[in-house]
């Protein structure tokens, strides 16, 4: 593999770690299937699906258990 294709691999892969598991989360426990009628209905309910995503981040990240 020449030098500049595996520079060029090795930072698309930097990209992808990062922003994966972000992916992963929505899709998987948040259920975000889009699937609307207008692209200002599909951009709204992405943009809730971000919004729950980095209300929940924190609580996650710190370990601690939400109260019920």
């Amino acid at each position: 593999m020449a030098a500049r294709t595996w520079r060029a691999n090795a930072r698309k892969s930097a990209v992808h770690s990062v922003v994966d598991h972000v992916f992963a989360r929505q899709k998987g426990p948040m259920a975000l299937v889009v699937r609307t009628i207008s692209i200002a209905r599909a951009q709204v309910r992405i943009g809730l699906a971000k919004l729950a995503y980095n209300i929940k981040r924190p609580v996650r990240l710190s370990g601690k258990v939400a109260p019920a």
